[in-house]
């Protein structure tokens, strides 16, 4: 009874690859290069899945084409370069730094050194507050300090 069901949960758990048998090319280097090239390309349907992962229509389309330009000899800068100019840069998902993409690349930067910088400053400021002026007892707390430490 318990088999079955970790048997099945197993095949559930499997990845599942949307390449169909009829994309793959017979060359097993140009294959290999329009995989690492499907990884870079994100599907403009689904946005969070690369082309190769994707079963959206558009994806197929962009795998056909991705192996088509590899068969007829563009080199892999050259398929990314024809995809981007047919999509636009939102298709890949690590795009150049470069231009208005810069200030994507530099966001997390900055930010993390605001970040430090603001807790330096907090920590600094929290530590000069703690140390409060050290203030003269007079005859009269100095004495009644002692009758409360005595008790």
């Amino acid at each position: 009874m318990l088999k079955p069901l970790i048997l099945a949960l197993a095949l559930l758990a499997t990845p599942l690859w949307a390449v169909q048998p009829d994309e793959v090319l017979s060359d097993p280097v140009l294959e290999a290069r329009a995989r690492e090239i499907s990884k870079v390309l994100r599907c403009p349907v689904c946005q969070g899945e690369n082309i190769d992962d994707s079963n959206a229509a558009v994806s197929r389309d962009l795998r056909l084409v991705v192996r088509a330009r590899l068969v007829a000899g563009d080199a892999d800068w050259q398929v990314l370069d024809y995809i981007t100019a047919r999509y636009g840069e939102y298709v890949l998902f690590e795009p150049e730094p470069k231009g208005v993409n810069l200030i994507l690349y530099l966001t997390g930067p900055v930010a993390l050194l605001l970040a430090l910088g603001g807790a330096a400053v907090f920590l600094r400021r929290r530590r000069q507050g703690n140390t409060a002026p050290a203030v003269k007892l007079s005859a009269d707390e100095a004495r009644r300090l002692a009758e409360i430490l005595r008790e």
